[in-house]
C-alpha cells in the first residue's frame, strides 16, 4: 500500500512539474474578453513591444518559472498584448485602434498604462476587467510572485501593498 502511495504521489508530482514546464497559457484580449463570460478571472496583461529588451528576458526568466506559470494560469486570464499592434480589438465591448495619436502606442495600452508607456508593463484588471493597476518594468520571479498573489487573491481588497508585501512570505 505504502509503495502504491508514493508511485501516485510520485506521479502526480510529475504531472504537475510537466504542466508548469508548458509556460504561461496566453491569451489574445478578445479571447480573454470573452473568458470573462464563461470563467470569470482577474485578468493579467504583459504589454510589451517586439524591439524591448527586457520584455524578452521578462519572458525567458520570469514567465518561464513554473511556479510563476502555474500560479498565473490557474488565478489570471493571463494576456499577451504588443502596446505597438496595428490591429484594432475590441475589450468590454469597445473598439480600440493604433491611430498614431500616442506615438507608435496602441489605444488599449495607453488606456490600461493610464498614458505611462513604458514597457515591460504587466497590468491587472478585475474578473469584470475594471483596471486595478499597471505595474511597470521587468520583475524577477520572486519581485512578481507577491503582486501575482496580492491581485490574483484579492488581497488589496483587505490590505494596503505596504503591509502585504512587508509580511508576504513566498515560494522563494
Amino acid at each position: 500500500m505504502k509503495k502504491l502511495s508514493s508511485l501516485i504521489a510520485s506521479l502526480l508530482l510529475t504531472i504537475s512539474i510537466i504542466q508548469a514546464q508548458d509556460g504561461v497559457k496566453w491569451y489574445t484580449i478578445e479571447e480573454a474578453d470573452a473568458l470573462l463570460k464563461t470563467d470569470p478571472k482577474p485578468i493579467f496583461v504583459d504589454a510589451y513591444t517586439d524591439w524591448c529588451g527586457w520584455c524578452k528576458r521578462l519572458d525567458k526568466d520570469t514567465f518561464s518559472d513554473p511556479i510563476i506559470s502555474k500560479y498565473m494560469n490557474d488565478n489570471f486570464i493571463p494576456v499577451k498584448f504588443d502596446a505597438e499592434s496595428k490591429e484594432p480589438v475590441t475589450f468590454l465591448g469597445k473598439e480600440f485602434i493604433n491611430d498614431g495619436k500616442a506615438g507608435k502606442a496602441h489605444q488599449l495600452a495607453v488606456a490600461l498604462m493610464q498614458g505611462r508607456m513604458s514597457y515591460p508593463t504587466v497590468i491587472f484588471l478585475s474578473e469584470k476587467g475594471e483596471l486595478l493597476s499597471p505595474v511597470p518594468g521587468y520583475k524577477t520571479p520572486d519581485q512578481i510572485e507577491p503582486i501575482l498573489v496580492f491581485f490574483g487573491e484579492k488581497k488589496y481588497l483587505t490590505e494596503k501593498w505596504e503591509d502585504f508585501s512587508k509580511n508576504f512570505e513566498g515560494s522563494f
